[in-house]
């Protein structure tokens, strides 16, 4: 009977101690950004397909579209204003309605300059989505990026800058911009 009543107790410590690290431990979406690439989802254009991440963590289910668009910018100028961050971003192949929810502001990294916006998204499906049209330049070519999701739009951009700017996308986006 003693040996039932030890059994039973270890049982239940365990079990309660098994709950509570459940209940303490971080959703997937308090950790950091994670993103894994996936397949180029849109039809091709007069533009070479680019990359396509989704994430995981902290900006979970969030996409991440990336792609060079070469001999394509104003060479002297860059991305100087938002009205080209909405005409040059890939926004419209995700939908044709979206909306900007603010004036944009300014970007870089890598020697690259430019600009970020925060949009809404109307979906086919009905969803609705924020977005944030980036776009950057390096002489006359440009480097474009959308992400979006359900989340919140700020988290989304700090995740997808951060991602560009590792060393691995680092390295990719120079090949792009060098036409290789």
């Amino acid at each position: 009977m003693r040996r039932a009543a030890t059994i039973m107790a270890a049982v239940l410590a365990l079990g309660a101690s098994g709950v509570g690290a459940y209940q303490l431990a971080p959703s997937p979406a308090d950790g950091p950004a994670h993103w894994r690439e996936i397949a180029w989802p849109y039809p091709r254009d007069g533009w070479p397909a680019g990359r396509a991440f989704r994430c995981d963590g902290a900006c979970e289910g969030a996409r991440l579209y990336v792609r060079a668009k070469l001999g394509f910018c104003n060479c002297d100028r860059g991305v100087a204003d938002d009205d080209e961050v909405d005409r040059v971003t890939d926004l419209d192949l995700i939908s044709p309605r979206f909306t900007p929810v603010a004036a944009g502001e300014t970007v870089s990294f890598g020697g690259l300059d430019g600009r970020a916006r925060q949009y809404d998204l109307d979906l086919a499906d009905g969803a609705r989505h924020a977005a944030t049209g980036i776009a950057l330049s390096r002489r006359c070519d440009l480097l474009v990026a959308v992400v979006q999701g359900a989340g919140e739009a700020h988290v989304m951009q700090r995740a997808a800058l951060e991602f560009l700017k590792t060393q691995e996308m680092k390295r990719w986006v120079t090949a792009a911009l060098d036409g290789r």
